[in-house]
């Protein structure tokens, strides 16, 4: 991705976490690292690498398909080409968030995420009761000629504000303030796939 390019996302993306407590950014990448990020989820499925994706943490940790039905594999840096320039580009923004913001993110963490047709994730906030590290949640779209009459929406709940459906097209960024913005996706008629990260901070 072009630095010049990148940039020019930043103050938007910035302003708009500041202000309402997200930001939707289209075309975020450029579509040949899309589809590269994109074929690699499925090779990874195809060879039996994600897993079903639990509810919880720690020994509470469990597999509950009645709330979210994804499978997931997180990201680790050096096994593949497009996924290390992925989390290079995401710590660009980590740094430009806590420049602006001043929000002492650390790190980044992020998964592949796969839902089967039908599958969807009941309404949640990130943040979990004993752990305040995510501070801002980043769901990055794969899915090509997505049309929104096949669903997957994800749906946001912004405080005092109309719920905001945010459509799982291939490039397609959604950003939001973990602990404050309640959120689902919905159920959708074709395969959704996604790389959905947090920005961290230290642990209080």
């Amino acid at each position: 991705m072009k630095i010049d390019s990148y940039s020019q996302r930043l103050p938007q993306i910035i302003d708009e976490l500041a202000e309402q407590g997200w930001s939707r950014q289209l075309d975020f990448l450029p579509q040949a690292l899309t589809r590269e990020l994109a074929e690699e989820c499925r090779a990874r499925a195809q060879r039996g690498a994600l897993s079903a994706a639990g509810v919880g943490r720690g020994e509470a940790l469990a597999v509950r398909e009645s709330v979210r039905g994804d499978s997931i594999q997180w990201l680790e840096a050096g096994e593949h080409a497009a996924c290390d320039q992925y989390l290079a580009i995401m710590d660009r923004l980590r740094q430009a968030l806590n420049q602006a913001l001043y929000l002492g993110l650390e790190d980044y963490e992020s998964h592949f995420a796969l839902y089967p047709p039908g599958a969807f994730y009941q309404k949640h906030l990130d943040r979990f009761r004993d752990d305040d590290r995510r501070t801002v949640s980043a769901v990055f779209y794969l899915n090509d000629a997505w049309q929104a009459e096949q669903g997957g929406a994800l749906r946001l709940y912004p405080d005092a504000a109309p719920s905001l459906d945010v459509l799982p097209r291939a490039g397609t960024l959604a950003l939001f303030m973990s602990a404050q913005m309640p959120h689902e996706v919905l159920p959708a008629t074709r395969e959704r796939l996604s790389l959905t990260g947090w920005f961290r901070r230290r642990a209080v």
